[in-house]
């Protein structure tokens, strides 16, 4: 599956980013960004896991830093639910979706939580990110969350 992933990157780039500009930003640009900013996180979340940039793909990379998701296969997986979930649809994540839920079942509980997760956030998988990297990633994180718990005490309403 890994192997595949990898693969379908490229191929991916092509076919469906073809319009899109890659930010021109390497992995030791990233770290001279404000230490709070998605910038700074960026360039750690790379320097952590010993990625390279991938030109056009920035984006996903942006989604592992708001998201908390990993970086392991089934995770790669869940984050296409969170997305799917945030009202993100493509066929590329279809097939990651279809193909990773059929190799890795036990993960399905893993699944349905990230799908829960992406469509409580905020729509933000469109978002222009390469114009966010200044801003703090608390504060993204944040402007992305919906928590239930403070809407429901702001309403004078209980979960059930």
């Amino acid at each position: 599956m890994l192997a595949l992933y990898n693969s379908s990157q490229k191929i991916y780039t092509e076919l469906f980013k073809q319009n899109k500009s890659a930010w021109k930003i390497s992995k030791e640009d990233f770290l001279k960004f404000p230490k709070d900013s998605l910038g700074y996180h960026i360039g750690i979340f790379y320097q952590e896991k010993g990625f390279d940039v991938i030109p056009k793909l920035e984006n996903h990379d942006v989604f592992h830093v708001i998201t908390e998701c990993g970086t392991e296969i089934q995770d790669e997986v869940a984050m296409q639910y969170l997305l799917l979930g945030n009202g993100k649809i493509s066929l590329y994540q279809f097939a990651m979706i279809g193909i990773g839920t059929c190799i890795y079942p036990e993960y399905l509980k893993t699944y349905f939580r990230a799908l829960a997760k992406g469509n409580s956030m905020q729509k933000f998988y469109d978002l222009d990110f390469k114009a966010l990297l200044k801003i703090p990633l608390a504060e993204i994180k944040n402007s992305l969350s919906f928590n239930l718990k403070t809407h429901l005490n702001h309403h004078n309403l209980t979960a059930l």
